[in-house]
């Protein structure tokens, strides 16, 4: 990740601005950042968690979609995200949406570049928003998927894993953690 110098924006500023621009940008808190290019493993990551969530909505038939990176989650007014993969439910988007609401699930792979951001920032941004159940992080390097639920109350549930079956309650959803890594 890149930090770009174009001085403070707003959410409302940098959705307009940033879907005239070439590439993917962030915004963290006022700060414009663009997103690095990624490694194929990462890039493979991506395609394998954003199927595998679409084959447990068909399967599970929520009421819910899977959308691939490129969504732009609103945390604040001055910071938005771009996760990996999300996954919102309710009525579909209308197609030239670009911000994704009240996502349910949200997904971010690991990368050397990003891991503090993704362990950090984004854990407490998503779940600043009420409608984030579960947010998952990728790690395609050790193989392991990090799975951070909404508990009671203040409460984050951490798990930890590397096969099974990955169960998304609330919403009915369930994959096998091998589906969501990138095919060695």
């Amino acid at each position: 990740m890149s930090i770009v110098v174009k001085g403070k924006m707003a959410a409302d500023e940098i959705l307009v601005w940033a879907e005239a621009q070439e590439g993917q940008w962030e915004l963290h808190d006022g700060v414009v950042v663009a997103m690095s290019p990624e490694r194929i493993v990462h890039l493979q990551t991506k395609g394998e968690a954003f199927l595998s969530l679409k084959s447990a909505i068909a399967r599970a038939n929520a009421p819910c979609q899977a959308l691939p990176d490129g969504a732009a989650v609103r945390i604040s007014s001055k910071t938005v995200f771009e996760p990996d993969v999300l996954v919102y439910c309710g009525p579909r988007l209308q197609p030239d949406a670009i911000e994704v609401p009240n996502p349910a699930i949200v997904v971010e792979v690991l990368s050397p570049s990003t891991a503090a951001q993704d362990h950090g920032a984004n854990l407490t941004g998503y779940f600043s928003i009420p409608s984030v159940a579960h947010y998952l992080i990728l790690d395609p390097e050790r193989r392991v998927l990090i799975h951070q639920k909404r508990g009671q109350g203040d409460v984050i549930e951490t798990r930890i894993l590397s096969d099974g079956i990955l169960r998304l309650d609330p919403l009915g959803l369930e994959a096998p953690v091998v589906e969501m890594l990138a095919v060695e």
